[in-house]
């Protein structure tokens, strides 16, 4: 468990840490009060200091907010409202700007500009040796092509926004409710919403249907939770705001903090009929949330659109690119370099050739007075438009077919549907594909992606006997039973299942008097509310705890019925009873437990306490029984990661009440820290308690999430989990999952910091030189051997990284900015931006030893801070995952975001680059579609450059023979349909359909993922190999029919060594040699493949023969000039022989080295491949096995519950404000809330 040292001034675990970005109000404040501080001046009351919060809105007044005074420079000398439209843009075209901006976002590509300036150079006709449509037309097709996919993934922006903006919502206009889009209101109108209705902006709560403007929301959109929050309107506004004429006459003026993305605070002030009324963020409704069990409310809009909240929480949209991507832009860079090198080299050659032949051969004079320098630049330009083809424009527009294609088989992958919410995987992006075959850290969310956020009651303690195995109502313990049937309870949940039939044999019996009483007191001690819907009765818990709790009670027998500021109604089986409720005692974080003082109808007075065992069992009186065998039971709950909570009593006589009711009452009218006199009363009642039992709750994870991150881990991925739950429920989320296991050494931030501390002290001992040095390989934080773990929470974070004190040192540097710096700091603060980012590398180190990280309480942007970290230092592949409008930042920063859809909130979903279901689905899109398109990408790449290298280099060879004259090897159209027809089909299928082993191979060896981790298959390394086998296929190519030509004479007694039957022949051993190549290559055959390759070569002869013949020479004769090459090189039997021996040749090489790889340096792969039946029949045998229930170990980790448990509706029953009635004639007032017919909450 977290440790507090003895003197350790360290945050508090249970504190959300600010978030860093402060609003000028706030700096203002800040410095202003420190400087009063410093000043020794006393603080002038807070009413009496002048409202300097620069953020005005005043209500149904649109003109007030377009006056010059909160008017910001725009564009230039035009300025605009510094209030911004409700309307959300996340499109990048429109009608006018998509033809010059998508041109111009093209043309930012190095390979586009090449072949734009190449074109460019082909219509000179000095210099052209090719025609300006060989590059003229693939140009057009790769820049239409492109075009049409940004086109369509705008388009579908401009739906997603025009559905959200044209949502529907009443305004008040023109003094009455009219409907308008969401995207014409401003910030000041006074909306109405509607029970289920989106809430369209930030809005200040006026007035509701509720008793005392009580609203219900859901914060799914925000953060994954689903369990209902409150929200109240100020009593003012409640009480003279309900109706139409009322809300138009509405004029007040509200000063608050300018926009920021603080979900956690809000403040401000209303200035209305002279009166000054405070505000906090229990009077506002965000944006995201979803009105819920209220009819109608009305609210005044304070932030709009790119102003909201959840909108400012979402970080900056960064554009993504994967490491392939950044290494074929290197490496087409690279081919630059040499084409350059290779065009200068050739036209230096034709210089001296020209100087030594070429001017004395007459019949090469060509008439132009030209020099050998001139003729030698001439000669540069032309050998880099001859040699254009190294750089293929073919490549991107390839590399994005293969992308398309590939995120359309993960959209069609049924193994990543979830059919209970109709939800498909989605891949919303067509550029990261291949990054997922190279994750090396995952950073997830835990509400709602690691769990589901329902609590389930499955076991339980009462008086010695455990309950909730499979049992007979005799008793009989079952190896597999059915689930109780609740037909003799009208009011059970059907929905609640438990298979111990003994404990409701027992209860139904009345005989055992101790369960009675244990689930008296669930049914009792709670701050649930209930109503009745049609009869049916829904229950409000401020947590899926408390819910879990009080249904459980409800099914066996005892059902909490409905409450009242001072009474408390349930069933108790057939009878209805009301106890008085004298007091309650709520949970917080330092309780850890809960009670509630009932009168009974009897008079008897009795204490309910439910708790953490820990602190349960010091309150126990002495004369307890069962406290040892309870142990043991809670012993085994929490090896079977369930949520544990211990239950007692207590009878308290009616004089031992009354004293005690006295102090209670002078605790709550002290001033001054009046929580803590309180809970130093709770504690006088709460002792010498009884125990009765403990119940256990499952924090139901959603299915597969242990065995994915098992999965995951063996393929050396590392799991980071950051969310904003409390430590104890992070940590045991942690053991549930499989994160977290009884071997691994934890360690929590006060350990973390003081490591770090050390490091800083012995780095600061150091001559300042050496420091300053590039960092050397540091010493692991952890030598010793073992697993080790770390759980830090938000507030520790920032302390770590030098985050806690940031606001408050700008400050001080703002006032001091002419003192010189601190030699050695004593308050924990950096000496300098070098000494912080020490800091935080070490921090990043230290966490990288850990097998599992935690980090919990932590903001939105320190999540997305985490993330940044980890990409800035240790150069890794990020991924995050999340369902919530908190996780938004996280998944924008990493270099792949994923959201979990299917659920209420779909903010992240809208930010994410993959979208699908379930968490267990992420083994699946890693394991198996991200390492086959990085195998795939991979692949094309290498053989794309090498058949373009031994293509091209041809012309290289052949200029030795030409006079260095950048004249051509092949015919014009050839070089044309080369990359577009001869040989694209089938390296485009290898990037598409090939495959080393099946995915369910794939999943069972994880190990197979680590080349892409490693970034084995696609390096410098690869690339020369393809290079260097180019050169040498080329040599190949053009040496050997060279030979062959050189003094041969045909069958017919005619000699065939002329340069257009050379061409022929070199072409046709180029086209079977790179498509038997690529079959060499192929792990996977298909009837596609096959005809690919076959087709293509068929295409290459059939183009050939027809543009060879005579035919078309008559029609096209200045363009066509090879008339009856082809039927004249090819009806010869030993140019056929050449073709087979040049092919020969070029294959010989790569079938021997591929040979000598699988047999002698196999990879995991192959050895995968080898035994591939024996694999499968494997699998096929573990499908049949039952797999075994999931056990923790003997470690206890309990009280999860108590711990995490936020703060009840305590509060909010003590005060009546729920229950009642303002003051209007809307009829006769209700006596508790289950009379009001709203409807229920709904999870969807």
């Amino acid at each position: 468990m977290s440790r507090r040292r003895a003197g350790s001034l360290g945050p508090d675990d249970e504190v959300m840490p600010y978030s860093d970005d402060e609003t000028d109000d706030e700096l203002d404040a800040s410095s202003e009060e420190e400087l009063e501080e410093v000043a020794g001046a006393p603080a002038p009351p807070e009413e009496a200091r002048p409202s300097e919060m620069p953020w005005k809105v005043k209500a149904n007044d649109r003109p007030y907010h377009n006056l010059p005074e909160f008017q910001k420079k725009h564009f230039l000398c035009f300025k605009k409202s510094r209030y911004a439209g409700n309307a959300i843009k996340t499109y990048k075209y429109n009608v006018f700007t998509f033809l010059p901006l998508n041109l111009f976002e093209q043309f930012t590509r190095a390979a586009n500009r090449y072949f734009l300036v190449l074109l460019i150079l082909q219509s000179i006709p000095q210099i052209t040796t090719l025609p300006w449509y060989t590059t003229f037309i693939p140009l057009v097709i790769v820049l239409g092509i492109t075009a049409i996919k940004d086109l369509s993934d705008d388009l579908a922006r401009h739906r997603l926004d025009k559905e959200i903006n044209n949502r529907k919502c009443e305004v008040l206009l023109d003094g009455r409710f009219q409907e308008s889009k969401w995207r014409d209101i401003q910030v000041g109108d006074v909306v109405r919403l509607k029970r289920d209705d989106f809430i369209p902006a930030d809005i200040l709560l006026l007035s509701s249907s509720n008793p005392n403007s009580l609203v219900y929301v859901e914060t799914a959109e925000l953060d994954g939770e689903t369990n209902l929050k409150f929200k109240l309107g100020l009593r003012v506004t409640d009480e003279r705001l309900q109706e139409e004429r009322q809300l138009a006459a509405f004029d007040a003026l509200i000063e608050c903090e300018e926009p920021n993305n603080r979900l956690d605070k809000f403040t401000g002030i209303m200035h209305w009929q002279r009166e000054l009324y405070p505000l906090d963020l229990d009077n506002v409704l965000l944006r995201g949330c979803t009105i819920r069990n209220t009819a109608h409310c009305h609210g005044l809009v304070t932030f709009a659109g790119a102003d909201t909240k959840i909108m400012r929480n979402g970080g900056k949209t960064r554009f993504k690119r994967t490491k392939i991507d950044e290494l074929m832009n290197y490496m087409v860079y690279t081919i630059f370099v040499l084409l350059i090198l290779m065009a200068a080299g050739l036209a230096i050659g034709h210089s001296f050739w020209y100087e030594d032949v070429g001017s004395r051969a007459w019949y090469l004079n060509d008439g132009l007075d030209q020099n050998a320098a001139y003729r030698g630049f001439l000669s540069f330009w032309g050998y880099i438009i001859v040699l254009n083809t190294m750089v293929p424009i073919s490549l991107y527009v390839s590399v994005e077919i293969i992308r398309l294609g590939q995120s359309k088989f993960i959209n069609w992958d049924l193994q990543m549907y979830f059919p209970e919410k109709d939800t498909p995987a989605k891949a919303r992006t067509t550029t990261l594909n291949e990054q997922l075959g190279q994750i090396e850290y995952i950073f997830s969310d835990k509400t709602g992606t690691l769990t589901q956020n329902v609590m389930q009651f499955k076991k339980c303690t009462i008086g010695g006997h455990t309950y909730g195995e499979p049992t007979t109502a005799e008793g009989v313990v079952l190896d597999r039973g059915k689930p109780v049937g609740w037909s003799w309870n009208r009011y059970a949940d059907k929905k609640f299942q438990f298979m111990d039939h003994s404990l409701v044999s027992v209860i139904r019996s009345q005989k055992d008097k101790d369960v009675n009483e244990f689930f008296k007191l669930l049914s009792l001690c709670h701050t649930v509310m209930a109503e009745d819907k049609d009869g049916d009765l829904v229950y409000q818990a401020a947590s899926p705890d408390e819910g879990a709790l009080v249904t459980a009670a409800r099914n066996f027998g005892y059902v909490f019925l409905s409450r009242t500021q001072d009474t408390i109604s349930i069933r108790e089986m057939d009878r209805e009873t009301t106890y008085d409720m004298l007091a309650l005692l709520d949970f917080n974080s330092d309780r850890k437990r809960m009670s509630i003082i009932l009168k009974s109808p009897d008079g008897r007075i009795r204490l309910y306490c439910k708790g953490a065992d820990t602190i349960i069992y010091e309150r126990l009186s002495p004369d307890s029984r069962h406290r040892d065998t309870s142990q043991t039971a809670l012993d085994k709950f929490a090896n079977e990661t369930l949520r544990t909570l211990c239950l007692c009593y207590k009878d308290i006589s009616a004089e031992e009440y009354a004293a005690w009711a006295r102090k209670h009452k002078e605790a709550q009218l002290t001033g001054a820290d009046r929580d803590a006199a309180l809970d130093q009363v709770y504690e006088l009642i709460e002792r010498n308690l009884m125990l009765m039992g403990a119940t256990a709750i499952e924090d139901k994870l959603q299915d597969g999430v242990p065995n994915t991150i098992a999965t995951l881990a063996k393929a050396d991925i590392k799991i980071w989990v950051l969310t904003g739950d409390k430590k104890e429920t992070a940590e045991n989320i942690g053991y549930s999952c499989s994160l977290l296991t009884d071997d691994m050494q934890i360690h929590y931030g006060e350990d973390v910091n003081e490591k770090l501390s050390v490091r800083q002290s012995r780095r600061r001992q150091q001559p300042p030189a050496p420091r300053r040095s590039k960092r050397s390989p540091a010493e692991p934080f952890f030598p010793q051997s073992g697993k080790n773990a770390l759980i830090i929470t938000g507030g520790w974070l920032n302390e770590i990284l030098y985050e806690k004190k940031k606001k408050r040192r700008r400050l001080r540097l703002h006032r001091l900015r002419k003192g010189p710096p601190p030699t050695n700091p004593q308050d924990g603060q950096p000496m300098d931006e070098w000494e912080k980012e020490m800091r935080q590398i070490d921090f990043v180190d230290m966490a990288c030893e850990c097998e599992a990280v935690i980090c919990c309480r932590v903001t939105p942007k320190q999540k997305a801070n985490v993330v940044s970290l980890v990409k800035k230092y240790k150069k890794a592949i990020t991924l995050s995952i999340g369902d919530g409008a908190n996780d938004v930042n996280m998944i924008k920063t990493a270099d792949i975001g994923v959201g979990i859809s299917g659920q209420e909130g779909m903010q992240a979903v809208m930010s994410s680059d993959y979208a699908f279901a379930q968490f267990r689905y992420l083994e699946r899109l890693l394991l198996v579609h991200g390492r086959w398109s990085y195998i795939r990408m991979c692949k094309f790449l290498r053989f794309f450059f090498f058949k373009n290298f031994a293509f091209t280099l041809v012309h290289f060879w052949y200029s030795f023979f030409s006079g260095y004259s950048a004249q051509i090897a092949y015919e014009d159209l050839f070089i044309t349909l080369y990359n577009l027809c001869y040989s694209s089909l089938p390296v485009l299928l290898v990037g598409l359909l090939d495959q080393d082993v099946n995915d369910k191979l794939s999943l069972k060896f994880p190990k197979l993922y680590l080349p892409g981790q490693q970034g084995k298959l696609f390096n410098y390394k690869n690339f020369f190999i393809s290079l260097f086998h180019g050169i040498f296929v080329s040599l190949i190519l053009f040496f050997i029919p060279y030979g062959a030509f050189l003094q041969t004479m045909g069958q017919d007694g005619e000699a065939p060594s002329d340069y257009q039957s050379f061409a022929v022949v070199t072409a046709s051993s180029l086209i079977f040699a790179v498509n038997l190549q690529i079959s060499l290559d192929t792990s996977y055959w298909t009837f596609v493949n096959c005809f690919a390759v076959l087709g293509s070569i068929a295409i290459y002869f059939g183009i050939m023969f027809d543009i060879h013949s005579a035919g078309i020479h008559v029609i096209f004769g200045s363009i066509f000039t090879f008339t009856g090459a082809a039927s004249n090189a090819l009806r010869q039997p030993y140019l056929w022989l050449t073709i087979i021996l040049t092919v020969g040749i070029s294959l010989l090489p790569v079938i021997c080295i591929q040979f000598l790889h699988k047999t002698i340096w196999p990879s995991v792969g192959d050895k995968v491949q080898k035994n591939r039946k024996r694999y499968e029949l494997e699998l096929r045998e573990e499908e049949k096995k039952k797999p075994s229930a999931f056990q923790r170990g003997r470690r206890s980790r309990r009280s999860a519950y108590a711990f995490s448990h936020s703060r009840g509706y305590a509060d909010l029953i003590a005060s009546g404000r729920s229950f009642r009635q303002r003051p209007t004639a809307r009829g006769a007032p209700k006596n508790n809330i289950r009379e009001a017919p709203e409807r229920g909450v709904e999870n969807i």
